[in-house]
């Protein structure tokens, strides 16, 4: 079943039920308004911005640009981008253009000019959608993409070179398109994290997103009374995969604008939120938050929230321990996967397994995984490897790169590039990235597990440790060591502290400074190394 019915049988069981709510709570700062958000600023300039739409109206809307795209010419096979930040248009955008049968084209609200037009370049995009807050982007190469036929922008004061889609949607029929859809046509490209230089295009097939939606709603046992709260962008296949198991019951899901613990708790409240999906950074200062006083529990009615879970990197341990003591009442989950393997889900704990936490957990619903060896072997228990993932989300390929496929598809399994073990459970733990891993003076250093343990110091906010050149080892461990407000730390006394690690595994510098992540909260190492890499650096005590 093609996902697009999904919409169509909310629509029709649940017409008048809220589907989606945009929440956005920074009125205060008007310079990141969106044009919506102006005109409601001198009727209510003290409140916080809300819109909802029913399923019959997400369906509508959803209908009426599928129908925009087909009067301009978009048929099945094409491809559509979307660079918009969250809101209330993204998804009907995104299944209006499923309807056609073209692709979507999701991008990276990050990406500059210059990676904008090389993913619409690579994947051969025809048209594009976009927001105001990218105008200046796509004005630098409006006239340098010669694939891209039709530019449409969300928002008032459309620019020349583009039409405004807000009009054009207006005279546009609600009426399913009459276009035939499989489970064998391709739906998504996804781009990669762009690690190791310009992003690579991923190919999926509604297949696909139809067992994202199936596994997820399998592991967290959504039913349509769940309020899902959504924060990430819906560019990446995190936040909307996890999405997908509340759109298959037809329950609610609020998109929140905004990070700071105090919007979360509240809108949690406000909103009757049952599941919330959080990136580590958010779940660290919400505790943080709470610790310093700055947020009262008291003040927030969170008897409903049933399910916090945590996926897109190594979740720390002592994190968790920390928020189960504070939310005992939680059920916790934490998910693996890739955008190759069409986001989270392939592999995930369990909330019946929260005494293993630091696992990722086991094979995923209707997934496979192994661990192998540099030649694709299995490796025994206990054993140092590649994880390996099989099934039915695993991506059909790199679009236009046979050689990097190759690299990563061999009889149905996709090679994450990740280093794992299982233990004597079955339980699987990531040691790390296969890019990342410190080869000093013969032994593999695991970032991942340096990380993990500086981490349990309570005056360390957030850590990243990357190797550093070094003559006599090759490589040595630095750990960027981003401080907690209101705290001082010295290098002496996180060396004291390190004295419990293996001396091998001792980091040999200490910087103090901001680690970077992206979106999905997935640390920049390559902007780390980037940064750092080759220089001279001397630890020093930073006040916060």
């Amino acid at each position: 079943m093609p996902i697009t019915d999904i919409l169509r049988k909310n629509a029709d069981f649940y017409p008048n039920d809220v589907s989606l709510v945009e929440i956005n709570p920074k009125f205060e700062d008007q310079a990141k308004l969106t044009w919506r958000e102006y005109s409601l600023i001198e009727s209510s300039p003290n409140e916080v911005y809300r819109q909802e739409i029913t399923w019959l109206e997400f369906n509508q809307k959803a209908n009426r640009f599928a129908n925009l795209l087909l009067t301009r010419g978009i048929k099945k096979g094409d491809k559509v981008a979307i660079l918009l930040m969250n809101c209330l248009e993204w998804l009907p955008i995104y299944f209006g253009i499923l309807k056609t049968g073209a692709l979507a084209v999701p991008l990276n609200y990050r990406y500059t000019s210059d990676e904008i037009k090389y993913c619409l370049e690579l994947s051969d995009s025809s048209m594009m959608i976009f927001g105001p807050e990218f105008t200046g982007r796509i004005e630098d190469i409006v006239n340098k993409v010669p694939t891209v036929k039709e530019w449409f922008y969300v928002g008032a004061d459309c620019p020349t070179f583009a039409q405004s889609y807000d009009d054009l949607v207006t005279y546009c029929s609600t009426r399913t398109p009459d276009i035939t859809l499989t489970d064998d046509d391709e739906a998504a490209i996804y781009f990669s994290s762009g690690t190791t230089g310009f992003p690579k295009a991923i190919i999926h097939k509604h297949r696909s997103l139809m067992h994202a939606a199936m596994t997820e709603q399998n592991h967290h046992s959504q039913t349509k009374d769940d309020v899902f709260l959504c924060i990430p962008p819906l560019y990446h296949t995190g936040a909307k995969m996890h999405w997908f198991g509340s759109f298959l019951v037809g329950g609610k899901a609020v998109l929140l604008k905004g990070i700071k613990p105090e919007w979360i708790l509240d809108i949690v409240s406000k909103e009757k939120c049952t599941i919330v999906w959080l990136l580590v950074p958010w779940a660290q200062d919400i505790l943080d938050a709470i610790d310093r006083g700055d947020v009262k529990l008291e003040n927030y009615e969170l008897a409903q929230w049933r399910l916090m879970h945590i996926g897109a990197q190594p979740v720390p341990p002592s994190l968790i321990k920390r928020w189960k003591t504070v939310f005992p009442n939680h059920d916790y989950d934490t998910n693996y996967g890739l955008s190759e393997s069409i986001g989270p889900g392939c592999v995930h704990l369990g909330v019946e397994n929260v005494h293993k936490v630091g696992a990722i957990g086991k094979a995923g619903f209707g997934w496979e995984t192994k661990i192998v060896d540099e030649n694709r072997n299995e490796v025994a228990k206990g054993e140092v490897g590649e994880l390996a993932v099989k099934g039915p989300g695993v991506m059909t390929c790199y679009y236009k790169n046979p050689e990097a496929t190759a690299e990563v598809l061999a009889d149905g399994w996709l090679f994450t590039g990740d280093v794992a073990q299982e233990d004597e459970d079955g339980f699987i733990y990531l040691v790390d990235r296969k890019k990342d891993v410190i080869i000093s003076g013969g032994e593999n250093l695991y970032p991942v597990q340096i990380e993990d343990f500086l981490r349990k110091n309570d005056k360390i906010k957030d850590v990243a440790v990357i190797g550093l050149p070094d003559k006599r080892l090759g490589e040595i461990a630095a750990a960027i060591v981003e401080v907690k407000e209101g705290t001082t730390l010295t290098e002496e006394e996180i060396e004291n502290f390190c004295m419990d690690l293996p001396r091998y595994k001792r980091p040999h510098k200490f910087i103090f400074a901001d680690v970077p992540r992206n979106p999905t909260g997935k640390i920049e190492k390559p902007k780390l190394r980037e940064i750092y890499c080759g220089e001279s650096l001397v630890a020093k005590q930073i006040k916060n």
